[in-house]
């Protein structure tokens, strides 16, 4: 397998561009330059009620999500009805102790919603799309005319599935929690090998909820500069402050799991957000946006008036004419209409030229330089 290094040089070599640096998604931008994507994951929150998949919908939209984002599968689809063991749910998660279809029957949204829920969201203003889990999904979805293909954190593995998603030419979003870096290699290369470079990786760990100390967000300047696309953030800890540190260091698009209220039950329920958490995450996410700014050393107007209350040379004590300049009459005080605080030195032993008061601002005016050089 390439290193990361190597595969950005043959995508280079192969293509002579990276991959896009903006993305649209529906009606939004998703980049460079553009404001963070914010997408609400209602997976089985539903809790296969089509009225509560309305509700969370409406709820989104309400918490300032910009899309809502589910699920296509069937239990079929996506594992085999079977009991033996590699097939129970064992590895310290929330779902031990029930089958993997077990858990994918009660989990998936019903097929013949979607289209509904689609129409409802988009009359919001929300973008919807979806993660497809096979081939039939895909083919289904793509008749729904969605603006976008979520490729789930255990499906990045499956490089047929990647293709025919990548071959749709709409924006393909890879989360990568169960990815080592020669998963992502293999999955970036496969979407490029299809002719499509609107890519979003999506740091991910799976695990829910996710331990703060295992989210490791460093990682996601490094993705997008690693393989030269959009990166983001898929999170699962609790509360907000692990998205907000996302966007600080550069994710493009935010995913967080969306419900009513966690004590509904559901699935997905105990590491999912509540509304009225998810718009203070909103709130945050778009003031770190305004605080991030650009790089710039250009002071605004309002820090150029502050800088009257810097500090300047004044005279500190009542002069004579013919006093000489000392530690004890010349001082470095607030505010800043006297010179500049780097030619005390300078002037210290030299002398005034006419009487002043304290509080007089220091001027090259008062300075005698005629008797400089005299004595």
């Amino acid at each position: 397998m390439l290193s990361a290094q190597a595969y950005n040089a043959v995508c280079m070599d192969r293509e002579g561009t990276a991959m896009n640096k903006k993305i649209r998604i529906g009606k939004h931008l998703v980049g460079e330059g553009a404001p963070v994507f914010i997408v609400a994951e209602m997976s089985a929150n539903h809790n296969m009620d089509f009225d509560r998949a309305v509700k969370i919908i409406r709820a989104a939209k309400e918490a300032g999500a910009d899309a809502v984002k589910i699920q296509t599968y069937t239990a079929d689809s996506i594992t085999l009805d079977c009991d033996d063991p590699c097939f129970q749910i064992t590895q310290g998660t929330l779902w031990d102790g029930i089958t993997l279809h077990k858990l994918y029957e009660s989990a998936y949204t019903p097929w013949e919603w979607q289209p509904k829920l689609k129409k409802i969201a988009e009359e919001m203003g929300l973008e919807f799309f979806s993660s497809p889990f096979d081939f039939s999904s895909v083919d289904f979805l793509e008749k729904m005319e969605v603006p976008a293909y979520k490729v789930a954190s255990f499906e990045i593995t499956d490089i047929p599935l990647i293709r025919k998603i990548a071959r749709k030419g709409k924006p393909v979003i890879l989360a990568t929690g169960i990815a080592h870096m020669a998963d992502i290699e293999l999955a970036m290369r496969a979407c490029r090998e299809e002719g499509n470079e609107d890519v979003v990786l999506l740091k991910c760990t799976s695990a829910y909820p996710t331990p703060y100390e295992a989210v490791n967000l460093r990682t996601i300047p490094a993705m997008g500069e690693t393989f030269d696309c959009v990166a983001g953030l898929s999170d699962h800890t609790m509360g907000s402050a692990v998205a907000g540190a996302g966007v600080a260091l550069g994710a493009k698009m935010v995913e967080k799991h969306f419900t009513l209220r966690r004590g509904d039950g559901g699935a997905d329920s105990a590491f999912s957000m509540e509304p009225e958490e998810f718009a203070i995450m909103v709130d945050q996410i778009r003031k770190i946006e305004l605080a991030l700014g650009k790089v710039t050393y250009d002071l605004t107007p309002a820090q150029e008036r502050e800088r009257e209350h810097s500090r300047s040379l004044f005279i500190a004590k009542d002069m004579k004419a013919g006093d000489i300049f000392t530690p004890e009459n010349l001082r470095s005080v607030r505010p800043a209409n006297g010179l500049h605080t780097m030619y005390y030195e300078e002037l210290l032993g030299k002398k005034i030229n006419r009487d002043a008061k304290m509080g007089t601002p220091m001027s090259w005016a008062l300075i005698d330089f005629q008797s400089e050089g005299t004595e």
